[in-house]
């Protein structure tokens, strides 16, 4: 337990220093290394571990591995063996180097909320950030692993108070899944929030000066929810959760065609992988008709985002979306941006790096990616 809670800094000395990382930086940790830490992405239908080099410059390995077990019929969460089975089987006969292993808290297991307090010094604004947390999280406070992001001033009547971005986990579901990693023989030297991850990937990706300047949403559809970020340049601004992802989609398309669970995941995934050339298009317009509620209720959750953006940081206009997750394709990119009139581009999380072509759609990989650049410049 003492060198678990290595990993986490004390709830008491909380941020404003490296205040968007759950855990404290180990520059030094991998200063002999020729590769930097296996990153877990432990998500709901599979397990993906990625690692690249110590100069993050080339792909050493990635491999995507699905859960065992039919979590969408069932509605329960994959088991805890089945997981550690997953990281053990997912690495044998692999090119990963060490055991070393940096690991995410996804919306799964994060509380995220933005709150209002009185604007004040550092200490004090620590201190209000803790008490007002205590009245929101949804768990003892004492068994909370708490860190806050300031993000802006707003005026609230006639006085100015500091929105901050509260991410908060308890401290038995990180053990929980500190335990797994070890269960399957890796070294956890490292914890991340699933966005702060996200948002290190894509500003990677997007580095020209005039990207730093521009604010943006980072839209990640993933199996089960869709995170989006709003940033400026390494800034963040706003995280919200929406309980809305490909599991949606694929019960829309299974009732709306009457056919079994598994038949409509198989068929959206494997029409959607296709070229569009190669698109079926009366089964295209199937698909396409039998999600589009659950996109349509997609674009009214980000429109609410844009909508709170422009409110309370004025100033500046969003200049674009990036969609990510397993679920970003071109024709979902097409559809967000004629809703929202706002310019959406597919993420590549491998697009600095040398001779890195996984399979699969690119975007699966950005957390995995985040993860693996964490202690990065």
């Amino acid at each position: 337990m003492r060198r678990r809670r290595a990993l986490i800094t004390n709830r008491q000395q909380t941020m404003p220093l490296n205040a968007i990382q759950i855990t404290p930086k180990f520059p030094s940790l991998f200063r002999y290394s020729t590769c930097g830490p296996i990153s877990v992405d432990l998500g709901s239908r599979s397990v993906k571990l990625l690692q690249v080099d110590a100069g993050r410059k080339q792909l050493v390995e990635a491999v995507r591995w699905d859960l065992a077990g039919d979590t969408e019929k069932s509605g329960q969460p994959v088991g805890r063996d089945a997981k550690i089975a997953a990281l053990r089987v997912g690495r044998e006969g692999r090119g990963f180097h060490g055991r070393n292993a940096v690991l995410c808290l996804s919306g799964e297991e994060l509380f995220v909320q933005n709150i209002r307090v009185p604007k004040s010094s550092a200490d004090q604004l620590a201190q209000r950030v803790f008490q007002e947390a205590a009245g929101r999280v949804p768990w003892p406070i004492e068994e909370t692993e708490l860190r806050y992001i300031p993000t802006t001033d707003v005026r609230q009547g006639n006085s100015l108070r500091s929105e901050v971005l509260l991410l908060a986990v308890r401290q038995s579901v990180l053990d929980d899944k500190l335990a797994i990693l070890e269960a399957a023989g890796l070294r956890p030297v490292g914890v991340d929030a699933e966005p702060i991850a996200l948002l290190r990937c894509y500003a990677q990706q997007f580095r020209r000066e005039q990207d730093s300047q521009e604010r943006f949403m980072l839209v990640h559809v993933g199996a089960k929810r869709t995170v989006v970020v709003v940033a400026q340049d390494t800034k963040v601004l706003l995280i919200k959760y929406i309980d809305i992802g490909g599991a949606q989609m694929d019960q829309a398309l299974s009732t709306c065609l009457q056919v079994g669970l598994d038949d409509a995941i198989s068929l959206r995934r494997h029409h959607g992988d296709r070229r569009a050339d190669r698109q079926d298009v009366e089964l295209k317009q199937s698909i396409t008709s039998a999600v589009r509620p659950v996109i349509e209720q997609l674009i009214g959750e980000l429109s609410m985002c844009v909508r709170y953006h422009s409110v309370t940081f004025r100033g500046q206009p969003l200049t674009r979306m990036v969609l990510g997750g397993g679920e970003a394709t071109p024709a979902l990119a097409e559809t967000l941006h004629a809703a929202l009139d706002l310019e959406c581009v597919l993420g590549d999380p491998f697009r600095w790096l040398t001779q890195a072509n996984p399979a699969g759609r690119r975007g699966q990989w950005d957390v995995a990616m985040g993860l693996a650049l964490r202690g990065s410049r």
